[in-house]
């Protein structure tokens, strides 16, 4: 069976978008593109060279795919080019639009067709940027792994890697690394379903019974 791994720059609100230029995705007003540049150091890349290192297949959103395709390519002596452009491509779309980057295929069901590849034998398949595809695929609970990298600035505003359709899930901490600028790299896998508890006593007090009881009228 294939893993999917999703490996993100966030804020420290969550926020994903457009982390490397100006020009990468300035809808809805975004007006911070390239907002990682001036943190990145020789750790970072080490963490994304590592995140890279195993055989994988690349799974990305049509946006981020038109993203890759317009700058891969034309990259050369770069180690990450060499990948991402041997790599096939498998790409959410809802565009019958050809797919010109070399070894692309389009998926119009992206949750079926996710969920398809997961059951063959082959590479990991890696989300590199792809918010809406993300979005579809946390609602349907089939990411495996992820590698989050926090950059200690906030937003305020922009598209969001963690959405409101994300499945509850507890995960496992694997692997985690702070960098000379303060970002912290953290690996996760999932773990099962979330177990709660509580540190109330096993007696509540009268006004805390009372205030229960209005949570419950105001929810």
């Amino acid at each position: 069976m294939r893993k999917v791994i999703a490996a993100t720059f966030l804020s420290l609100d969550g926020v994903m978008q457009a982390p490397g230029t100006p020009e990468e995705d300035p809808t809805g007003g975004f007006a911070y593109g390239g907002w990682i540049v001036n943190y990145w150091d020789e750790l970072l890349g080490q963490v994304m060279g590592e995140a890279m290192a195993a055989p994988f297949d690349l799974l990305l959103g049509r946006k981020t795919y038109d993203i890759f395709a317009a700058h891969w390519p034309y990259i050369e002596g770069d180690a990450i080019a060499e990948k991402f452009n041997a790599a096939t491509k498998y790409v959410a779309t809802s565009s019958t639009q050809p797919l010109v980057w070399n070894q692309a295929l389009a998926l119009h069901d992206p949750a079926a067709d996710v969920a398809r590849l997961k059951q063959e034998d082959g590479p990991a398949l890696l989300i590199q940027g792809s918010g809406q595809l993300v979005q579809t695929l946390l609602a349907h609970n089939l990411i495996d792994r992820f590698t989050v990298l926090v950059f200690p600035l906030l937003l305020g505003r922009g598209k969001r890697f963690f959405g409101s359709g994300t499945v509850p899930a507890a995960l496992t901490l694997v692997d985690s690394k702070v960098s000379s600028t303060g970002v912290t790299m953290a690996t996760y896998v999932r773990e099962g379903d979330i177990r709660t508890g509580s540190f109330a006593p096993r007696e509540p007090s009268e006004r805390e019974r009372a205030r229960r009881e209005k949570m419950k009228r105001e929810g």
